[in-house]
């Protein structure tokens, strides 16, 4: 069993557990009180000449010149929960995405009880009717969902799907080996609409500069921000707001 397989296993246990713990029926009712979905789509269109930027919330919540923030919140493997992502929404008023492995609807009531404005979508973990049907459930809740894709086919499998998020992971989730060049190869196989999201490994606007002139909107960014020591600098470049940052 690969860890990616461990951690769907996980997941599926986790639901089941919470579930039993708080009925849907309770999150439908927080949800029928909540205020309306922040734009995470609105957010992510950029400016010319510039890159939004979604900030992933690692144990650490860098906010200021963000666009977007994506909070971690599976708690085995990555150390995250839902308190954080109740703790980020108290703290600033843009749109959140919760990161985690979405497979059943329930998380989807959990998300949007708990303050999220999109989700994440891994097509690697969903068929594609089960992709589908959780497309439409989070648009029924009025959640935006990041589709994301790793390969040629699982793009295929997000477009079919009619996903207007695309997520592509720098990332291959089975050797957690990062390249840029993943999003390099995939985007000149996205047919114009889209948003596209370029994520994990950014440590630089001359990162950012190659994947911007590809075609990509946005970049998601968790460890390039973490580890800056001036992180309202680090913002500036890989949003491609520093002069200097297609040198850096």
């Amino acid at each position: 069993m690969s860890v990616l397989d461990e951690i769907v296993a996980n997941t599926r246990a986790e639901v089941a557990r919470r579930r039993s713990s708080i009925p849907q029926g309770t999150l439908e009712r927080q949800c029928g009180a909540a205020l309306p979905a922040r734009d995470f789509e609105g957010a992510l269109r950029p400016s010319p000449g510039t890159v939004r930027l979604i900030a992933e919330v690692k144990k650490a919540s860098p906010s200021r010149g963000v666009l977007a923030i994506s909070v971690l919140t599976d708690e085995k493997y990555f150390h995250g929960s839902l308190d954080d992502l109740r703790r980020v929404r108290a703290a600033v008023d843009i749109p959140l995405l919760r990161k985690d492995f979405t497979i059943d609807e329930y998380q989807l009531w959990e998300s949007r009880a708990a303050g999220a404005d999109a989700v994440l979508l891994i097509v690697s973990i969903l068929e594609s009717p089960r992709l589908r049907e959780l497309l439409a459930a989070a648009k029924g809740l009025g959640l935006a969902a990041l589709v994301e894709c790793h390969t040629a086919a699982e793009l295929d499998q997000a477009l079919s799907a009619g996903s207007r998020i695309v997520g592509i992971n720098n990332r291959d989730l089975a050797t957690f080996e990062t390249r840029i060049t993943t999003t390099l190869e995939l985007l000149p196989l996205i047919p114009p609409g889209p948003i596209v999201i370029s994520e994990s490994g950014f440590f630089t606007g001359a990162d950012v500069c190659r994947v911007a002139a590809a075609g990509a909107h946005a970049v998601l960014v968790g460890e390039g921000l973490v580890r800056a020591a001036d992180v309202p600098a680090k913002l500036r470049e890989l949003t491609l707001r520093d002069p200097g940052a297609s040198d850096a």
